[in-house]
């Protein structure tokens, strides 16, 4: 025997060969198989064939071309993995019931809802999806890396550009080796949405998104056959953590035919087989684990889906649809589990995460995508320039070219004279003569001006990453122009899930906040009316270096927005803000709001839930005198890490928000008793990071003190520091000009101490006014003076102390009252009952 066939034979222990091997394998399996990447959201065989149909010419415009002819190429080119592996993926991106925005155009039968099969490749025809346009878009202009394939005779993309966030717009599943991913699908509209604004916090504010504005926008997954998601925790915690379960629920109605109940069934849960799910209500039937269906039919045709449940006389349509959900398919749970390629590593993603990976790979795009265009225009912008030479020398230019032997002696006399480049002299030979007439030289000059422009333009955005991003959400938001569409899968409230405000009472409080930033809130019934003059309740026990600095009026389930003194705002919902007792501190709001170090409070506005989409705006008065006013819908999504409200200068601090319709009119007073009145529509809106105008002239040593809009029939009630106030009709105040000094509206004294507040109100509300020392007084519009322009008032409130003072004032409204006094009745009936 030879011993020469021995020679390679080499020991080795058998358990390291299977366990190297087998993690070789597992690796293909995960990075080559079966895991999409975070990036375009694409296994390799969906890439493989989007990219194989690409160079085929197949665009949406046009002709299909043979599946057979497709899968031949992608195999032969791409992935040798076998055709039906192949067939099958390109037709489940060509089913509507598969894919939720497919990204094949198919032609011919691809399969059904029953779980048929599609036909054979050589039958069916196919080619792109218009939005696989946008998966595949500037792919020749150097935006991602290409490797070798298989034979090494091509080339292919690592990853598509994927202009659309395809990873969780379309979802994925897969099962690797020891890992699985099961993605849902999403709506388009909802994810760009979130996209871009990320891209507006990052541009207009600098910076990031939480999760939590997040999941404002992205609401939870949306199936291509619609149905129903049961209940929001699983999602929730799905995008907080990566894994959840979501219940998915069939839609269905009930109809009367002859005399009877029929339950409709026209939409199925997520990758639910019609058929299988009509065999198994029929073994249900016959088992006798659901009573009450006397027949079953399936009444589906081009126009949709529908299975008609037919129920007997006495059936109850409830109690058998509950008994469907519990035993078929027409409720199912989607594990979700979303796992993906980050630079080839499987890893487990919140949603955060995805779109976070997704903007990033944006970013690498279009900055690659503008590296090559500027190269290319500069080539151009070279090339061009040598022909401005040449056509300006264009008689010793020719004389030149005439002179040498041979075109290569003709470049090297040309580069040795003008010292042009070897593409310019290349460019400048091959010139047409056309190109010496006057109007083809019009035309590279203005083909060079161009240049110009649109080379400082890329240079700008390679520069500045603000403009990048602008780039980003210009071509993501045409994207969602074309693509944009309405949510399939609806919401139904889970049994199982308690709203926690569903819990608590809506009712009117009061809400007290100290100069030290302590808050704390009570029902607005702990206080009652009294006289004017009165020395009032103890509202807050302070400690000596805090004082009392605000009080208002808001509901339960008012959402409260806090500006604070660097600009920003911050909401939390007022039942989050602890209820104690009448004279207790409160708590440090620092608790509640994700406040900066030195960051204040420095003004408020409850927002009930109708008005948080409201056709309204805020308007911003500062102590300086500044004015700004922007539109509700900004403040929209507000979360505990706040946002910007306005630019406000060093020196200056936010006095007052309030809301208006844009057709009032505005009234600022100062502290030594100066007013003006001029008609809001002289402030115009302006976006939250904007600055305001000013709305008066401060004299020397004077500030603004309180400010807001009021309508014709409202009177202002002024109060002073130490305790005095009158009411004044509004028609005493003649409207002027915004800026100027004002007119006198109070007269300050000695006595009654410098002007503190003032409020809008009518004879039907009530007012409280809170001293320095906690002191709270409640009094009745009515019981309060009307009296001129320039006067002083009468007593309101006993401040006591000599040092004491009035330091804020809060409206009860006729609506607050009218809610305070079901209260009242409500305990009075419970005491009788008692």
């Amino acid at each position: 025997m030879d011993s020469k066939q021995y020679d390679n034979v080499q020991d080795k222990n058998i358990e390291e060969v299977m366990k190297q091997s087998y993690i070789e394998y597992a690796m293909s399996v995960i990075v080559s198989r079966a895991l999409p990447d975070v990036r375009d959201g694409l296994k390799p065989v969906h890439r493989r064939i989007l990219y194989a149909m690409n160079e085929l010419n197949l665009d949406y415009n046009k002709p299909y071309k043979k599946s057979a002819r497709i899968v031949g190429d992608t195999m032969g080119k791409y992935h040798p993995h076998g055709d039906s592996s192949i067939y099958d993926a390109m037709v489940r991106m060509a089913q509507d019931f598969s894919m939720r925005y497919m990204l094949v155009d198919g032609h011919g039968n691809f399969g059904s809802v029953d779980g048929d099969g599609a036909a054979a490749s050589r039958y069916t025809e196919a080619r792109l999806s218009r939005i696989s346009a946008h998966m595949l878009a500037d792919i020749e202009k150097d935006t991602v890396n290409f490797e070798p394939n298989y034979t090494e005779e091509f080339i292919e993309p690592t990853v598509l550009p994927a202009k659309i966030p395809n990873l969780l717009i379309n979802g994925s599943s897969g099962i690797a080796v020891g890992m699985a991913t099961n993605i849902p699908p999403h709506n388009i509209t909802e994810v760009i949405t979130a996209i871009i604004k990320i891209i507006d916090n990052k541009i207009l504010e600098d910076r990031e998104t939480d999760l939590d504005e997040m999941m404002d926008i992205i609401k939870g997954p949306d199936f291509p056959t619609a149905a129903n998601i049961l209940g929001v925790s699983g999602i929730r915690k799905a995008y907080r953590t990566g894994r959840g379960k979501v219940i998915m629920r069939a839609t269905t109605y009930v109809e009367i035919r002859g005399g009877r109940n029929v339950i409709v069934v026209n939409e199925l849960p997520y990758q639910v087989n019609k058929a299988r799910l009509i065999e198994k209500i029929t073994d249900l039937v016959k088992d006798k684990r659901i009573d009450g269906i006397s027949n079953l039919r399936d009444e589906s045709d081009r126009k949709g889906l529908k299975i008609a449940i037919e129920l007997k006389k006495d059936a109850n349509p409830e109690v058998v649809l509950n008994g469907l959900y519990k035993y078929s398919q027409m409720q199912e749970t989607f594990g979700i589990n979303m796992l993906a390629l980050v630079n080839n590593e499987p890893k487990v993603l919140n949603l955060k995460e995805i779109l976070d990976y997704y903007l990033e790979h944006q970013k690498d795009v279009i900055t690659r995508r503008t590296k090559f265009e500027l190269a290319k225009a500069k080539k151009r912008e070279h090339i061009l320039q040598g022909y401005l030479i040449a056509l300006d020398n264009i008689e010793e230019v020719i004389k030149i070219i005439r002179a040498s032997s041979d075109t290569r002696s003709a470049k090297d006399n040309l580069i040795e004279r003008f010292g042009f480049t070897e593409e310019q002299v290349t460019a400048i030979v091959e010139m047409p003569l056309r190109s010496l007439t006057s109007l083809e030289i019009d035309k590279i000059n203005a083909e060079m001006e161009k240049l110009k422009l649109l080379i400082a333009e890329l240079e700008k955005i390679l520069n500045d990453e603000k403009e990048l991003y602008l780039v980003i959400k210009k071509e993501i938001s045409e994207v969602l122009r074309r693509f944009s569409d309405v949510r399939r899968t609806q919401f139904l409230d889970a049994p199982e899930e308690i709203d926690l405000e569903d819990l608590i009472d809506d009712e009117p409080n009061v809400i007290t906040l100290t100069d030290m930033d302590y808050i704390k809130r009570l029902q607005l019934s702990t206080y009652r009316s009294q006289n004017r003059g009165g020395k009032g309740i103890m509202g807050m026990q302070t400690r000596d270096e805090d004082i009392v600095s605000n009080l208002f009026i808001a509901n339960t389930h008012n959402t409260i927005l806090f500006f604070t003194n660097e600009g920003r705002v911050y909401a939390i919902k007022a039942y989050q803000i602890p209820e104690v007792g009448r004279t207790a501190r409160g708590t440090a709001i620092i608790n509640l709001l994700n406040l900066n170090p030195g960051e204040k409070i420095a003004a408020h506005f409850p927002l009930t839930a109708d008005l948080e989409t409201a056709d309204k705006y805020l308007m911003m008065f500062t102590k300086k005198g500044i004015v700004k006013k922007t539109a509700l819908t900004e403040f929209s999504s507000i979360r505990t890490s706040g946002k910007i409200a306005l630019s406000i200068k060093e020196d200056d601090e936010l006095l007052r928000v309030v809301m208006t319709d844009g057709n009032k009119s505005a009234f600022i007073a100062t502290q030594m008793g100066m007013g003006i009145h001029f008609d809001e529509s002289q402030v115009r809106p302006v976006g939250r990071s904007a600055s305001g105008v000013r709305g008066i002239k401060l004299r020397e040593n004077d500030f603004v003190v309180n400010a807001g809009v009021f309508d014709d029939d409202n009177k202002v009630l002024f109060v002073s520091e130490n305790g005095y106030g009158k009411c004044t009709e509004s028609q005493e105040f003649r409207k002027q000009n915004r800026s100027g000094v004002g007119l006198k509206v109070y007269k300050v004294t000695e006595k009654t101490g410098k002007l503190v507040s003032i409020n809008f109100v009518n004879d039907n509300e009530e007012i409280m006014i809170m001293s320095s020392e906690g002191i709270v007084i409640r009094l009745r519009v009515s019981n309060i003076s009307t009296i001129g322009r320039s006067t002083q008032g009468v007593k309101l409130i006993d401040v006591g102390k000599d040092d004491a003072r009035v330091i804020s004032t809060a409206k009860i409204t006729e609506t607050h009252l009218e809610e305070e006094e079901v209260i009242y009745v409500n305990e009075d009936a419970d005491d009788n009952n008692e």
